[in-house]
């Protein structure tokens, strides 16, 4: 276990998980914190023998309350630099071709909602609120645009950008942002089965099937279509796809390497 600019980085078995740990702010982001998270999903990379990633806030209030707007620091960016900090936080996660789960166990607001877009899965307690509230300082979510776009219906995002308001986690469920609505205390019950699945199937498989999933999203038809037949053909060159195949017809549980 590790400590990193309020960031708590634990090893669980083949699952890496990181902790917001600014529970007195309600998880908010600094530019330390948003670093020590980029650093994380690019050190997680290099770890062969992890399987998943969780991310989560501590405490029960929060997920993430968005940017620390108490410190006045938040938007004071350096504007030489045409790469800034949150949005290489969330290039990285599109990079990462390990599965990534939130944990909402509380608020999620902002920038905080951007943390909960850039993960593939994600579980939340049923009391947790989320929005975007960010015109009511004068601001706008715009590099959050980027990833719950994907996700959520123009009209619908468009009412949250621009009113500002929250919602629950039901609304958060209906519209596509959350896999699952549990209890709070079934949250961590919830995480595990979500993972279990995971952990079972081909390291490999998953390595580049969400490779493939994060290249074709925005692509168009022939795009995607072009790129996906010649990936399948990779796909069953892995060792984990000659085991599966091989397993299947020995009728015993596969036995992967994930290479």
């Amino acid at each position: 276990m590790s400590e990193d600019n309020e960031l708590w980085v634990e090893r669980r078995g083949a699952v890496l998980w990181l902790t917001l740990q600014r529970e007195q702010r309600r998880n908010a982001l600094h530019a330390a914190l948003v670093a020590a998270l980029t650093r994380a999903l690019a050190e997680a990379e290099r770890q062969p023998e992890l399987r998943a990633i969780v991310l989560t806030g501590a405490g029960e209030q929060a997920f993430c309350a968005g940017a620390d707007l108490q410190s006045g620091g938040s938007f004071k960016l350096d504007h030489s630099q045409p790469y800034q900090g949150f949005a290489d936080l969330l290039r990285q996660a599109r990079r990462c071709t390990l599965p990534l789960i939130a944990r909402v166990n509380g608020a999620c607001m902002a920038g905080g909602m951007g943390l909960l877009a850039m993960c593939d899965l994600a579980v939340a307690v049923d009391g947790a609120r989320f929005g975007l509230p960010e015109v009511k300082v004068g601001l706008f979510p715009a590099q959050v645009l980027a990833v719950l776009q994907p996700l959520v219906g123009p009209r619908v995002l468009t009412q949250w950008c621009l009113s500002g308001e929250p919602f629950d986690s039901a609304v958060a469920l209906a519209c596509g942002l959350l896999n699952r609505v549990v209890p709070a205390d079934r949250l961590d019950a919830a995480v595990a089965e979500m993972l279990a699945p995971l952990l079972a199937n081909s390291p490999s498989a998953i390595r580049r099937g969400l490779y493939t999933l994060k290249q074709t999203r925005a692509m168009a038809f022939e795009q995607a279509i072009a790129m996906t037949e010649s990936q399948i053909g990779l796909f069953a060159m892995t060792e984990d796809a000659q085991e599966g195949l091989q397993a299947f017809r020995e009728k015993r549980a596969p036995q992967w390497t994930g290479a």
